[in-house]
C-alpha cells in the first residue's frame, strides 16, 4: 500500500493488501463520491470532465477542496504502463465526527484503484443492447441528482432485479414512470435527426460521457417517457467506459443498430462541418 499525506488529503493506491479505517465516513454513511474512468495507452479519456465531476461533488457536498495536481501526479504514475484498464477513483469524507455529524477537521480520504477492463464491452457495442423496464424506481432527491455519490443502493437493487430479467440492461424510472437512466448508464435518443435525453434535476447520474457528447452536439435534456423512446428512431445507453452503446431491443420494440448508429454518425458528422 503506498500512502502519502499532504494537509487535509491522503491518498491510498489500492493493493491486495490495502487497508481503510473502519470509522472511514464512506464506509458508514456513504459520505463520499467517485468517478470511474477508461484508459488506454496510459492516458485518462474524458479526464476534464471527470475531474470536473470530482470538483462539483466535493464543492455540492461540502468537501475541502481536492488538491488535483498531487491526485494526477498519483494517477499517472498508477496507469503508466497500461495500455487498456479502468481507473476508478474513490473520495471519502475520512474519519471523524459524532454520528452523522461533521469532523471539524476533515481528512479527504482518496482510493485510486487500476482494474480489468470488461471483457465483454467490446461485443455489447457491436450487437447492441437488449433493456426491458427494471422494477426498482429512482426516488427524487434534488440535492444529489446529476452526481455520483457513494450511495448507490438504489443501483445494487437495480442490479439484483436484473438477474431475472430477460435482458443485457434496464431502463431505470422513477416515481413519476419518468425515464432517467440504465442501470449504470445514460439514456440518449434519436427523433427526427434531434438528440434527446431524460433531465436529472431530481434524481440520475449526469455521466462523463454524456457531457463529453454534449460538446459535440445539441442535446435536449427534458422528461422522456417511455412511449417516447418506443417512438425514437434510435435509443442508445452511454458511459465513459463503453462510450455510445445502440440498443436493439426496448421491451417488444426492436431497432435496427447499424441504422441507429448511421443516424448517430451524420449528426456527429454534420456538427463537425459546423
Amino acid at each position: 500500500m503506498q500512502k502519502t499525506q499532504k494537509n487535509t488529503q491522503t491518498i491510498i493506491t489500492t493493493v491486495k493488501n490495502s487497508t481503510i479505517s473502519a470509522y472511514d465516513r464512506g464506509l458508514n454513511y456513504g459520505d463520499g463520491f467517485f468517478t470511474t474512468a477508461k484508459v488506454v495507452n496510459g492516458q485518462v479519456e474524458h479526464w476534464s470532465h471527470h475531474k470536473a465531476r470530482l470538483i462539483e461533488c466535493a464543492a455540492r457536498l461540502g468537501f475541502p477542496l481536492v488538491d488535483i495536481a498531487e491526485l494526477e501526479a498519483h494517477i499517472a504514475k498508477s496507469i503508466a504502463e497500461h495500455t487498456l484498464c479502468v481507473l476508478k477513483i474513490v473520495i471519502t469524507r475520512g474519519e471523524g465526527g459524532r454520528g452523522y455529524g461533521l469532523p471539524q477537521t476533515c481528512n479527504v480520504t482518496v482510493l485510486l484503484s487500476v482494474l480489468e477492463y470488461p471483457q465483454n464491452y467490446s461485443r455489447l457495442v457491436n450487437e447492441g443492447i437488449s433493456l426491458n423496464i427494471s422494477p426498482i424506481k429512482l426516488a427524487a432527491q434534488p440535492l444529489l441528482a446529476g452526481l455520483k455519490t457513494l450511495n448507490r443502493l438504489e443501483q445494487v437493487l437495480i442490479k439484483k432485479a436484473l438477474q431475472t430479467q430477460p435482458c443485457d440492461d434496464v431502463l431505470v424510472l422513477d416515481y413519476n414512470n419518468n425515464v432517467i437512466e440504465a442501470s449504470a448508464a445514460n439514456i440518449i435518443a434519436i427523433k427526427q435527426n434531434k438528440l434527446f435525453t431524460p433531465s436529472l434535476n431530481e434524481c440520475g447520474i449526469k455521466g462523463v460521457y454524456l457531457q463529453s457528447l454534449c460538446d459535440k452536439l445539441a442535446v435536449d435534456f427534458k422528461c422522456v417517457s417511455i412511449a417516447d423512446l418506443l417512438e425514437a428512431d434510435a435509443v442508445f445507453i452511454c458511459n465513459s467506459l463503453m462510450g455510445v452503446v445502440p440498443i436493439n431491443r426496448l421491451e417488444q420494440r426492436s431497432f435496427d443498430i447499424v441504422h441507429s448508429q448511421l443516424l448517430l454518425n451524420k449528426l456527429l458528422a454534420k456538427e463537425a462541418k459546423c
